[in-house]
């Protein structure tokens, strides 16, 4: 990989009942990228379109879906794609950078972040969003740049995806991919393949294609890990750690994980999940989806560095949702560098009006003890009185959907009030 570079980013997890409290499936992800970038919270409704219609993602243009489904996005300013999101049937999804035998592709394609959108706008499943991302590796691969830098940096894509009742882990190698079905329990995936013997599906040639580079001898019982992995690398150690670290405190909290649970993870300095330096955790998720459909599920999302001194602030799927303006990032149309080629010879400003206020308070936070505690006290108990709140809709449904329609929105403006007081 060019210049270097090791970074180790993302952690990605999900809990299925009976490891969680109340039968919910509770899905969390930090997104770990370069320090100066900005990641934005961003909303787009259902939409049908003609045959033929095409659709511009980060790099290419590929054939757009006839029908695509709400979503909501945390997503890199600059790219078309996103590093986790979830959409209006309560599929939620985070992909994961990954290496290994097969040598990531400096082409242009499609990126990992632009597959999860994608799985997100067309699938109503988990398995389906699982077919979806196979469907479109095998037609247009994967591959370019994944910064926003002149410096080349491609990856391959592990994904986590959930629903209302189970779990997916989908890792690829190219256009090579196996995908693992989690039922119960917990499951969490860091920047290493990790599926091992339990494959539920796969690409009809994987095997064929591992046995012909010679890294299975065709007999032996196929493990896609111990097969399309590096056998060893710093950068494996480091991810290794993270991978660890979180199936152990997931294992820890076992049988009553629940929202704040989730969060605390994520919020988890010590272990590397909660990434400080040149890549840290710029945006972060959690969904709480319960498994009666009669509920709603709630999606969480910072749209802002460090989830640590950040508010996790509450979406929810209903007719009529504007943009969500103060966690959008100006556009720059037909002029962004990124899509001009050569690519990426300049930077614009990115950053959204929440990311704006937040850098300014991360700084008082920071530099005065006292003044900084209060305003990480006041952001805690703004999160806590929406928590709250969300749990009589997880509890009782949303009798008006009216009342919820700019339900982030409304956060992100009393998240900005309580900055504006400090």
């Amino acid at each position: 990989m060019a210049h270097g570079m090791h970074p180790c980013s993302c952690d990605t997890f999900v809990a299925l009942p009976p490891s969680t409290e109340g039968q919910r499936i509770i899905f969390g992800k930090n997104s770990d990228r370069p320090c100066d970038e900005v990641q934005e919270v961003v909303y787009f409704p259902a939409r049908d379109y003609g045959a033929g219609e095409k659709v511009e993602c980060t790099y290419i243009e590929i054939e757009q879906a006839l029908q695509t489904y709400a979503v909501v996005l945390s997503r890199p300013a600059w790219l078309w794609g996103a590093e986790m999101g979830a959409n209006e049937h309560q599929v939620c999804i985070g992909n994961e950078a990954v290496w290994g035998r097969e040598s990531a592709d400096d082409d242009e394609a499609l990126l990992g972040m632009d597959l999860v959108r994608l799985g997100l706008e067309r699938a109503d499943t988990a398995v389906k969003a699982v077919d979806v991302i196979a469907e479109l590796l095998e037609k247009y691969g994967q591959g370019g740049n994944c910064m926003e830098d002149q410096c080349g940096f491609t990856y391959h894509n592990s994904f986590l995806i959930s629903d209302r009742n189970e779990a997916w882990v989908l890792e690829t190698a190219g256009k090579y991919w196996a995908a693992e079905k989690v039922e119960e329990g917990y499951r969490n995936i860091s920047n290493q393949y990790s599926i091992t013997t339990k494959i539920d599906k796969e690409h009809p040639g994987m095997r064929e294609y591992a046995e012909s580079q010679g890294w299975w001898d065709g007999k032996s019982e196929f493990n896609f890990t111990g097969v399309y992995s590096y056998v060893t690398t710093s950068r494996l150690e480091a991810a290794g750690s993270r991978y660890c670290e979180g199936k152990r405190l997931l294992e820890k909290n076992s049988g009553r994980i629940n929202t704040e649970t989730m969060m605390d993870i994520l919020r988890d300095k010590e272990s590397g999940i909660n990434m400080e330096g040149m890549f840290l955790s710029t945006g972060s998720m959690v969904s709480v989806v319960p498994q009666d459909p009669s509920l709603p599920g709630i999606h969480y999302f910072t749209g802002t560095p460090d989830p640590e001194r950040s508010v996790f602030k509450p979406f929810i799927f209903v007719d009529d949702i504007k943009q969500l303006k103060p966690t959008c990032s100006p556009c720059y149309g037909e002029d962004d560098p990124v899509k001009k080629k050569p690519r990426f010879q300049t930077k614009p400003d990115r950053k959204h009006p929440l990311f704006l206020k937040h850098e300014v308070v991360a700084a008082i936070i920071d530099s005065t003890r006292e003044r900084g505690q209060k305003i990480m006290q006041n952001m805690r108990e703004l999160e806590k009185t929406k928590m709250e709140k969300m749990e009589t809709y997880l509890t009782a449904g949303v009798e008006d959907p009216t009342v919820v329609v700019n339900l982030f929105t409304d956060t992100v403006d009393e998240e900005m009030k309580v900055y504006s007081k400090s």
